[in-house]
C-alpha cells in the first residue's frame, strides 16, 4: 500500500520529461505537466528544440522568424480528469495521501521553460508563493494550453524581432501545478526570493503579548493570594483560631488526699525531713535525716557525717528552704547511726516514730530523701522482708567501722543522698533508717558508692535508731550488746565458730562474760538464737546487736557432734 512516502523505484507518472532528451525505451505514462500545456504546433516544438541546441549566439544578428513545424499529437490520457482534483490526477486534496518529495532535476538547456523551483516555507512552516517568472523574451513562441479533441488549437501568435536588437536568451518558468508545491517531508526552510519584514501571519506578535499578559496576571494572583492566605495563618496561630477554643478542666481545688495514702503520707511527714550537706577537708557528701524532737536533735547515719571529720561544716535545709549550721551530737559506726543538733531555729516539727516489731512483709512504706541532691523526693514501695542481716562500711580495713544491721528490706527507690532519710508507714511514723542498697556490680554498698537503686534498700530498724539515738543525745556514746567471745570469721561451715584463740594469744572466751557464764567453750558453733536459723558469724553479731544490753537470749550449739542449749544474758561496750 502507498503510504504517501517515496518507494523505489519511483512511480513513473510523477516523472517530468525533459525537452530535448531521446526518449526512454520503456513505456512512459501521460504527464499531467503534458497533457496540460502541450505546443500549439510542431513548428513551436521544432523552435524549442532549437533553442536547446543554440545556447550561447556567437555574434549578434537580426533573428529570423521561426517556422513551426507540427509535432505529434499527445497521447490521451489513461485516465478521465478527477473532479476532486485527487493525485496524482489533480491537485492535493485534505484526504489524499501525501505525494513523493519531488527532487530537484539538471538544470536544463538555456531558453528551455523550467517550472519553478519550490519555494519552501518562511520559517514558521506557512508556504510562501514562488518568486514571479521573469518575463520571456519577445521572439520565444508561448506554448498553447491543452485543447481537448475535436477541438482546433489556436494558431500562435509569432512576434518579430525588432530590427538591431540581440534576443536575450533568458528562461521561463510556466507556474507550476499545485501538487508541485507540497512537500510534506521537507523540513521548514526560508523561501528562496524573501521579502523583508515580520512573518506572513500578522498576528503572531499580539499572541505572544496576549500570553506574556496572561502570565503576569496569574503571577501577580498567585502571590496576592498567597499574602492573604500568609496573613490568615498568622492570625489563627496566634489568636488560636478564628473562635476562642476553651478546654474542659477540673476545678483547681483538687480536694484532700486520704492521709494513708501516699500523696497525704508524703504532706505529713516533709516538713520534718531534711537535707544535709557536708564538707570536709578531704572529702563532702550529701545525705538526708528527720528531726527527732522540738530542740533540734537531726537523726542521720554515720556515713553521711563521716567526711566532716572532726572539723567539717554540716549545714542543713529544711523542707522550706530555711538553711542552718549543724553540729555533731555523737555517732557510732557499729550501727551506722549519727545525731546532729541545730541551734536557734524555731517552729521544728518533730517526725513521730513507729514500732518495727509490728511491721510485716507487704506493708505499704513511703521513703523520703535527697537522692543526688535532689531533696524532698519521694518514693514507694513496700516492706519486701525483715530480718535481713547486712553489713556495710569497711572502708579502713581493720573492722573497725563495719556496721551490722538486722535490716527492714524494701523495693522502694533507694538511692545515694537518701541515707539517713524516713522509712514511714502509712501513718506517717518512721519504721526505719535508710541506710544501704544492693547494688548490681559490687553487691552490698553503703551511700559512698554511686550504684543506683535495683529494688533493694535496707533500713535500720527504728526500734534499734531510737535506743541508739537516745544513749547518744544523752551520753554521746552507744552501748553495744556483747556475749564475751571471738568468733573464727574465716569459718566456711553452717553456723558462727567459737575461735581458738582470742587477740594476743588469748582464750577466745573472755573470763567472767557472758559467754563463760553461759558455758561457751573454744570451737563450739553456734546454731541459732532465740529459735533464729545463724549460718555465719556476721548472722549471730547482728542478731546480738539487735538487742539491748541485759536482754536473755537462748542459744542452740555443736560441741563435738552433740547439741547443747543454753541461756545467756547479753553484756555492754561501748562503740566508737
Amino acid at each position: 500500500m502507498d503510504d504517501g512516502k517515496p518507494t523505489e523505484p519511483k512511480a513513473k507518472w510523477w516523472s517530468r520529461p525533459t525537452p530535448g532528451r531521446g526518449t526512454s525505451a520503456a513505456p512512459q505514462e501521460p504527464s499531467p505537466v503534458q497533457d496540460a500545456v502541450p505546443p500549439s504546433d510542431p513548428t513551436e516544438a521544432s523552435g524549442a528544440t532549437e533553442a536547446v541546441t543554440d545556447a550561447e549566439p556567437t555574434a549578434p544578428a537580426t533573428v529570423e522568424p521561426v517556422t513551426a513545424e507540427p509535432v505529434p499529437q499527445a497521447a490521451k490520457p489513461l485516465h478521465e480528469p478527477d473532479p476532486y482534483s485527487t493525485p496524482p490526477y489533480g491537485g492535493p486534496g485534505p484526504w489524499a495521501p501525501a505525494p513523493p518529495v519531488q527532487r530537484p532535476v539538471q538544470t536544463p538547456a538555456h531558453g528551455t521553460p523550467v517550472p519553478p523551483p519550490y519555494s519552501g516555507t518562511n520559517g514558521a512552516g506557512i508556504a510562501t508563493a514562488p518568486a514571479p517568472a521573469p518575463a520571456p523574451p519577445a521572439d520565444f513562441p508561448l506554448p498553447q494550453p491543452h485543447q481537448p479533441q475535436g477541438q482546433q488549437p489556436p494558431q500562435p501568435h509569432q512576434q518579430q524581432p525588432q530590427p538591431h536588437q540581440q534576443p536575450q536568451a533568458q528562461p521561463h518558468h510556466p507556474p507550476s501545478p499545485q501538487w508541485l508545491q507540497y512537500d510534506p517531508w521537507g523540513a521548514p526552510r526560508q523561501p528562496l526570493i524573501t521579502n523583508p519584514g515580520p512573518p506572513l501571519a500578522t498576528d503572531g506578535g499580539k499572541r505572544k503579548n496576549r500570553r506574556g499578559s496572561v502570565l503576569v496576571g496569574a503571577l501577580l494572583l498567585a502571590l496576592v493570594a498567597g499574602g492573604i492566605g500568609g496573613g490568615i495563618g498568622a492570625y489563627i496561630e496566634r489568636n488560636g483560631g478564628l473562635t476562642q477554643i476553651e478546654l474542659d478542666q477540673d476545678e483547681r481545688d483538687g480536694g484532700g488526699r486520704a492521709p494513708d495514702s501516699v500523696a497525704g503520707i508524703a504532706a505529713s511527714a516533709l516538713p520534718s525531713v531534711v537535707t544535709l550537706h557536708v564538707s570536709g577537708s578531704t572529702e563532702s557528701g550529701t545525705g538526708t535525716g528527720f528531726v527527732l524532737d522540738d530542740k533540734g536533735h537531726i537523726l542521720t547515719n554515720n556515713h553521711v557525717v563521716a567526711p566532716a571529720g572532726s572539723s567539717g561544716e554540716i549545714t542543713v535545709t529544711f523542707s522550706g528552704g530555711e538553711t542552718a549550721n549543724a553540729e555533731v551530737v555523737g555517732k557510732d559506726s557499729g550501727y551506722d547511726l549519727a545525731v546532729v543538733k541545730v541551734s536557734g531555729v524555731s517552729g521544728l516539727k518533730p517526725l513521730p516514730l513507729g514500732n518495727s516489731d509490728n511491721v510485716r512483709v507487704g506493708d505499704p512504706v513511703v521513703a523520703i530523701g535527697a537522692p543526688f541532691d535532689l531533696s524532698n523526693t519521694v518514693t514507694s514501695g513496700i516492706i519486701s522482708a525483715k530480718d535481713r542481716p547486712i553489713t556495710a562500711g569497711g572502708e579502713k580495713g581493720d573492722g573497725s567501722d563495719i556496721s551490722y544491721v538486722d535490716a527492714l528490706q524494701t523495693d522502694a527507690p533507694i538511692n545515694p543522698g537518701n541515707s539517713g532519710g524516713p522509712l514511714v508507714d502509712t501513718d506517717a511514723h518512721v519504721i526505719g533508717i535508710n541506710s544501704a542498697i544492693r547494688a548490681a556490680d559490687s553487691g552490698s554498698t553503703t551511700e559512698g558508692g554511686q550504684a543506683g537503686s535495683i529494688g533493694l534498700g535496707f533500713a535500720i530498724p527504728i526500734n534499734q535508731g531510737k535506743r541508739v539515738a537516745e544513749e547518744l543525745i544523752n551520753t554521746g556514746k552507744a552501748t553495744h550488746p556483747v556475749i564475751g567471745v571471738t568468733l573464727d570469721m574465716k569459718y566456711t561451715g553452717d553456723g558462727a565458730k567459737v575461735g581458738p584463740e582470742g587477740a594476743d594469744g588469748k582464750s577466745s572466751v573472755t573470763q567472767g562474760g557472758p559467754g563463760a557464764k553461759a558455758g561457751i567453750r573454744p570451737g563450739d558453733v553456734i546454731t541459732e538464737v532465740n529459735g533464729a536459723r545463724v549460718h555465719s558469724g556476721e548472722e549471730l553479731i547482728v542478731k546480738i546487736r539487735s538487742h539491748r544490753p541485759g536482754d536473755r537470749l537462748d542459744l542452740k550449739l555443736t560441741r563435738g557432734g552433740k547439741d547443747l542449749t543454753m541461756t545467756l544474758t547479753l553484756g555492754s561496750a561501748t562503740g566508737t
